[in-house]
């Protein structure tokens, strides 16, 4: 029966997670990697098949369009989980608070003073031709002062080990309940490794999510009625929308189910009566929330939403209008908008980035075409993009009319090296290419989940994550290795 070998383990291309060098595991992964190293092929594929008995059984699926057709499938996951060392984890976790704390802040401004645009920190340009900048949204102002209350930032690793954040999703980013389950099949799968306590949980998100939500409600003194508000089943994360609304025991509901009667109170729907919502966590775009103030043929929102919204009668997260900082050419920015507004040095870097509206980098962009990541400056999910080193002279040309035509709308970044971690391939374990999404919970106080959703791109050499484009899932575990205990409890003073 062949075993794990890692000294045929091929990583000296890329940045490995869980390996320094072929045969050496990283001090974070060590454990991991002697008890894989004892399975044999037959071994792991028992767990592997474990693992898809389990996310079937639980109904963990996810939905994607192809050719007209609406698909469920089972959420696609690799049982040998991505290790990241607590002490490392700590600083990363900052950053992403700094950086989130300074996105709300630049939020609320433009819907305000405006005070990023006089200082000429961000162009203006960049604000007149936002898509997603809501002029229903001005002069509100949201509990906390805050507008995105669940952020998923993006999060890559280079090939010399740094971090990078690749992008902010602030509209109303979504895996949370894929990162959640995750922990729960390998649970299942891999038992053996929790006995320790090294691994940190992840089982607070529920908890700190609903404390988040109710703690927007205008009515502080009662209990209050929180929903979950879903465009309903055939919308690609509705298996998350009814995962989150079970797990904080809440009501999932449709617009259907609302009404803001003419005292602009929201209430729901049920079969005692109108009962009055006082949060929503919502899962509808922007445009479709409110037939009153954006699309009137949304058939998904609730009219008179904003109404009630703007006279502090409900509370909404995401806030509408928070999508103006999920912006790719906004993104960036993030380093000069966190000096102009927290007067700090950013603790997590971006990735470089081109501009295509500046003349200089539109230039440098177009002749280097078959180098660079191209990006639109408002598309999710991987879409609309060009990735130079894999794409067409006939796709270069065609992206170079795009960029000429529309330079605000397009930004180019380097081919990262994106690390790689193990991962289950012909029954061993081979390198493959990782991101990261960790979600961020801002209200009175801010959550920082302990890792996040590493997302796999599962096909050789491949850099798509996404498992709408054929990538998949893995575990995260940030551990707690005896020397971060110690560099921790000399931090803290113990």
């Amino acid at each position: 029966m062949s075993q794990v070998n890692w000294n045929n383990y091929s990583c000296s291309d890329f940045y490995d997670e869980l390996l320094a060098a072929p045969g050496k595991p990283r001090a974070s992964a060590d454990e991991l990697c002697n008890m894989l190293a004892r399975f044999s092929a037959e071994e792991l594929a028992e767990r592997k098949t474990a693992a898809e008995i389990a996310i079937r059984t639980m109904g963990i699926t996810f939905t994607v369009y192809s050719e007209g057709a609406v698909i469920d499938r089972a959420w696609p996951f690799d049982i040998v989980p991505r290790i990241i060392p607590a002490s490392e984890w700590r600083k990363t976790e900052a950053g992403l608070k700094q950086r989130v704390q300074a996105l709300n802040l630049f939020i609320d401004d433009l819907y305000h003073d405006q005070k990023v645009i006089k200082d000429k920190v961000l162009p203006a340009e960049v604000l007149a031709q936002s898509v997603n900048f809501r002029p229903q949204c001005v002069g509100i102002n949201p509990p906390h002062g805050v507008w995105a209350h669940i952020c998923g930032s993006d999060l890559v690793r280079g090939g010399d080990g740094t971090l990078y954040v690749l992008e902010d999703n602030l509209r109303i980013p979504s895996g949370v309940s894929y990162m959640l389950e995750n922990r729960n099949v390998t649970k299942r799968v891999l038992p053996e490794l929790f006995a320790s306590g090294k691994i940190l949980p992840v089982d607070d998100y529920v908890a700190n999510l609903y404390d988040m939500l109710a703690s927007m409600s205008p009515r502080p003194g009662d209990d209050p009625q929180v929903v979950v508000l879903t465009p309903g089943i055939y919308n690609s994360a509705y298996f998350e929308h009814a995962y989150l609304a079970q797990q904080m025991g809440v009501e999932l509901v449709q617009g259907s189910d609302l009404l803001v009667d003419d005292d602009d109170v929201v209430y729901m729907r049920t079969v005692e009566g109108l009962r009055r919502v006082d949060v929503i966590y919502r899962r509808v775009d922007d445009e479709f929330l409110d037939p009153e103030a954006f699309n009137p043929n949304s058939m998904l929102g609730v009219a008179g939403l904003m109404r009630a919204w703007r006279a502090g009668k409900v509370a909404l997260a995401n806030a509408p209008g928070a999508g103006v900082a999920d912006d790719k050419i906004v993104y960036a920015f993030v380093p000069e908008i966190i000096r102009y507004y927290l007067d700090q040095e950013p603790l997590l870097p971006n990735v470089p980035s081109y501009l295509c509206m500046f003349e200089e980098d539109r230039k440098y962009v177009l002749e280097h075409l078959d180098e660079l990541v191209v990006k639109p400056a408002n598309e999710s999910g991987g879409y609309g993009m060009l990735i130079g080193p894999h794409s067409t002279k006939e796709t270069r040309d065609e992206f170079a009319r795009l960029i000429n035509a529309n330079p605000r709308n397009y930004m180019a970044q380097p081919t990262l090296a994106l690390s790689t971690t193990p991962t289950l391939s012909n029954g061993l374990p081979q390198p493959r290419h990782v991101d990261l999404r960790p979600f961020i919970l801002s209200g009175p106080e801010t959550h920082v989940t302990t890792g996040g959703l590493t997302r796999v791109a599962l096909v050789e050499g491949s850099l798509v994550v996404n498992s709408s484009q054929g990538g998949g899932s893995k575990d995260t575990w940030i551990v707690e290795t005896d020397e971060n205990a110690a560099a921790a409890a000399e931090q803290e003073g113990v």
